[in-house]
């Protein structure tokens, strides 16, 4: 299907950057959703009378919801209309927080929680709907703003849950992503139009079937894998499981007509590596999240904890996703002039130099202010450059799907952090007060890990094929992808 000018799909009496505006907060809104109960996740129990082990699943329901959601919704936005499908997402992150909010136990409260991760596809829509109705010299840093939302919404709703977990009832926290869900809704139906690119064809149901299951088995594997012992039967299960349905999955999807994900497109060398990067930048962006606040609440007679309440230790990581906002036309101005390749690699080098300097001293709090600092520009740079790659190699009438892929990449990268991580902080400790907790050299060994995963970024990026730098053949190749490619 030939790509529409994205001008004649803009409404003429409508600015685009009230476009732009509306689609990256509905992106913060959305990410907003991923640090919303760590605050309150020590007093669940308690608070829902239930045991430490069911009320983890309050946070696993929305990971493996957001997984199967993203690639789902990414297809049927290219089939039904990528706006049409971003309001399907606000709609039940509403519903799920209207739940979470009238709960009182911990089974109506998980259904919240995964209710709004079904949401999580509303960032890689958003993008695809800029594609569609934005002009071309808008794009690049309109698209780097709404993909660096992600991080953005991560590192602001941490200190914004705990302000409010401090000073009110914890349902207050639900009721209050309830009105920014519609406050989002009503933006969107009065200001972003909707696209007319349509992929058409059907919608393939067993092939979303059969990564579904692929997703939740690895990801209950992954993050249950402690809990359950890494070689018990029932994580060895699931493991099986999962590489059995990537296998169906992977056989069924280069011989239907009409793929969920176009295997062909995605082992292109442009795209492979891009989804392979993204990854490895996943999970070095998730690994600041579960050392910061552990060292910033340990108490200060540990010799290495600083002694901060939560409500300090939120404060200390939202400076990471003010910077990542402010990085964003950086990413767009080095996009359009050396290509997303450059980008690509220059953020994964600041993110690895970030996470070096944390993998040597965490001594100071101030000083973990300035390493969330670099960390966060260089996960701006990133996260701006991953989206140009990938519409860089797709049509026009593909980019939901295309983009909703790499963004759970991008997932799945997180997912491995918090295992591996995990693994780490749990078998590196010390006793103090009567329990277990992570030694310092347990900090700064995830720390050297997340600094690896980010040299990895960045060498995998390498071998992506050298973009020209020109705006309009980068960002928005729809025809003939390959001709971007220098020869």
């Amino acid at each position: 299907m030939s790509a529409i000018s994205p001008d004649d799909t803009a409404p003429k009496t409508l600015g685009t950057n009230g476009i732009v505006a509306v689609l990256a907060f509905a992106g913060i809104v959305v990410a907003l959703m991923q640090t919303l109960v760590i605050p309150i996740i020590p007093q669940l129990p308690t608070l829902l009378n239930a045991s430490a082990a069911n009320t983890a699943w309050v946070v696993t329901a929305t990971l493996l919801a957001g997984a199967v959601a993203v690639p789902v919704m990414g297809r049927l936005g290219d089939m039904f209309g990528k706006r049409r499908l971003l309001l399907v997402g606000l709609a039940l992150l509403i519903l799920g927080s209207v739940v979470g909010a009238l709960s009182d136990t911990v089974l109506p409260l998980i259904v919240g929680r995964a209710l709004q991760g079904l949401a999580s596809g509303v960032i890689p829509l958003g993008i695809s709907v800029m594609r569609d109705v934005l002009p071309r010299e808008k794009l690049a840093g309109s698209v780097a703003l709404m993909s660096a939302s992600l991080g953005v919404g991560g590192a602001l709703g941490l200190p914004a849950a705990a302000l409010i977990a401090e000073y009110a009832d914890w349902h207050f926290l639900f009721w209050t992503s309830a009105a920014l869900g519609v406050v989002v809704t009503v933006l969107v139906v009065l200001v972003v139009p909707e696209s007319t690119v349509r992929a058409g064809g059907s919608f393939d149901f067993p092939g979303a079937a059969a990564l579904s299951i692929a997703l939740v088995s690895l990801l209950l594997a992954i993050s249950k894998g402690s809990s359950w012992g890494w070689t018990s039967g029932t994580t060895m299960g699931m493991l099986a499981l999962s590489l059995a349905a990537f296998l169906f999955w992977g056989w069924w999807e280069l011989r239907t007509p009409l793929p969920l994900v176009d295997l062909r497109v995605t082992m292109r060398r442009q795209i492979l590596f891009t989804n392979l990067s993204s990854i490895a930048i996943g999970f070095a962006l998730f690994a600041m999240s579960l050392v910061f606040p552990q060292v910033l609440q340990l108490p200060t007679e540990t010799g290495y904890g600083l002694g901060q309440s939560i409500l300090a230790a939120g404060l200390v990581m939202a400076p990471s996703g003010i910077v990542m906002m402010f990085v964003a036309p950086l990413s767009a101005r080095i996009t359009t002039t050396r290509g997303p390749k450059t980008t690509l690699m220059l953020g994964a080098a600041v993110i690895a130099a970030g996470y070096l300097v944390g993998a040597v001293t965490l001594g100071a709090v101030w000083l973990l202010v300035l390493i969330s600092l670099v960390i966060g520009a260089g996960i701006g740079l990133a996260y701006g450059a991953m989206p140009a790659l990938i519409m860089g190699a797709v049509p026009a009438s593909e980019t939901g799907a295309a983009n909703s892929f790499n963004t759970l990449m991008r997932s799945l990268g997180t997912s491995f952090a918090s295992a591996v991580a995990g693994v780490i902080l749990a078998q590196l400790t010390v006793s103090a007060g009567g329990r277990e907790i992570p030694s310092e050299a347990a900090f700064h060994v995830t720390m050297g890990v997340a600094a690896g995963a980010a040299v990895l970024s960045l060498v995998l990026a390498g071998f992506i094929p050298t973009l020209r730098a020109a705006p309009a053949r980068t960002v928005i190749a729809t025809e003939v992808p390959e001709l971007t490619r220098e020869r």
